[in-house]
């Protein structure tokens, strides 16, 4: 009699590989349907963060190794795109590379913006590979307190 482990997802999970395997599929079908291109090492994602303050829209992103010069930042209507380049500058000839896991080349974010924001007033700030852009929010949008009298 053999003993065999029990596993909670049955035999088939031996058939469909390891759960990474099945989250780069699911990734991938989901890039194929919405339109973006496949990640096949030449792209890849930095991290966004969005969030709002009283006068701000104000969106982080982390992209270390990224030269400031290499950063584009533009706004068309309600569409805020963060492009740039992280290059691989080493002197290690590709033989010899022996565990490399950091993304290297372009990479491409599209923010949809929640609200209206003032495009000609945006800035953008670039410190120890965190880029932070500070939209200001339109006036309409800006939250306005009005004082009311209690009888």
């Amino acid at each position: 009699m053999t003993m065999e482990r029990w596993r909670p997802f049955g035999a088939s999970m031996d058939r469909l590989g390891n759960v990474a395997d099945i989250q780069g599929e699911v990734n991938r079908l989901f890039d194929s349907f919405f339109g973006r291109p496949a990640r096949d090492g030449r792209e890849w994602a930095p991290p966004v963060d969005l969030y709002e303050t009283k006068d701000d829209l104000v969106l982080t992103m982390d992209v270390p190794g990224v030269r400031d010069k290499d950063i584009t930042v533009s706004i068309t209507g309600d569409l805020l795109s963060v492009r740039g380049e992280r290059r691989f500058e080493r002197d290690v000839p590709e033989q010899q590379g022996i565990h490399l896991e950091r993304a290297y080349g372009k990479f491409e974010r599209l923010v949809q913006l929640p609200i209206p924001v003032q495009a000609d007033k945006v800035k953008a700030s670039y410190r120890d590979g965190v880029l932070e852009i500070k939209l200001p929010k339109t006036e309409e949008i800006k939250p306005k307190e009005i004082k009311v009298d209690i009888v």
